[in-house]
């Protein structure tokens, strides 16, 4: 198994958000002198979240406002893994969304063509006003008439400011189970989207480990991708949920301040 201090000897840190570094809009202990410790050891790193809803300068803008000063490259969400995606998968990619500003902003920069005639994809994201009954009945039509059902990620649920609130993959199964589809997500666990980010990096998984906050999609992606794994108990996942799953991670700790080496005064 790989310990923490072998852990600290990676070259490239992918780092979840929600539960790892903040619970909705409030900060998590810890979390200043992990990222001050990589930066002074000169680590290359990401955030990589299964959040469609914000634009990669938003999380910029929402952890500055939390006084972490981190630039928009930095950041690699669900909705650009899903543009990328998409982009790779038809020569004029057009797609119908139901989604927020983060994915609506990736897929056009992606040259993905928003349309609701004929479009190869129905993909949907994490939305507060644009998912509404008659929203899923035309996304299940589109479908039905053959367009590719695209999930920015799996999630049922995600951590908030004051609880749980509902994730893609909780609003993208009325859609599937009437149209009869599977949808696919592009979001972790799917190794693509973590592969993306290390290639972005210059990294082989070998040199790279994720830390997140949930067993069924940070760890499970990271173990299928090749890297080393860190669960951090800050947000979705107690000691007693590791047991219900075959895998283990690596290491695992109360939070990513734990991460840096204590050092003495």
């Amino acid at each position: 198994m790989m310990t923490l201090d072998r852990i600290r000897e990676k070259k490239a840190f992918l780092i979840d958000m929600d539960g790892v570094i903040y619970h909705g809009k409030f900060l998590l202990p810890g979390v200043p002198e992990f990222i001050s410790w990589l930066r002074e050891e000169g680590k290359l790193y990401r955030f990589v979240t299964n959040n469609s809803y914000f634009t990669a300068a938003e999380l910029s803008e929402r952890l500055c406002a939390m006084g972490i000063d981190e630039r928009p490259e930095h950041f690699y969400t669900s909705a650009m893994a899903a543009a990328s995606f998409c982009s790779h998968q038809a020569d004029d990619p057009s797609a119908w969304v139901i989604g927020a500003n983060g994915l609506y902003s990736a897929l056009e920069a992606a040259g993905v063509r928003i349309t609701d005639e004929n479009p190869e994809f129905v993909i949907v994201g994490e939305s507060e006003k644009e998912y509404t009954w008659q929203a899923i009945e035309k996304a299940v039509n589109l479908v039905v008439n053959g367009a590719r059902l695209i999930g920015t990620n799996a999630d049922l649920a995600g951590p908030g400011s004051y609880g749980l609130v509902p994730a893609t993959g909780a609003m993208i199964a009325p859609i599937e189970k009437a149209a009869g589809r599977k949808a696919y997500f592009v979001g972790k666990p799917n190794p693509l989207m973590l592969r993306r980010v290390m290639d972005s990096l210059g990294v082989h998984a070998s040199e790279s480990v994720m830390v997140g906050d949930s067993m069924g999609t940070d760890i499970l992606g990271a173990l299928e991708t090749g890297m080393a794994t860190v669960l951090v108990l800050s947000g979705m996942t107690s000691e007693h949920d590791i047991r219900k799953y075959a895998f283990r991670p690596d290491v695992v700790l109360q939070g990513v301040g734990s991460i840096p080496p204590v050092t003495e005064d």
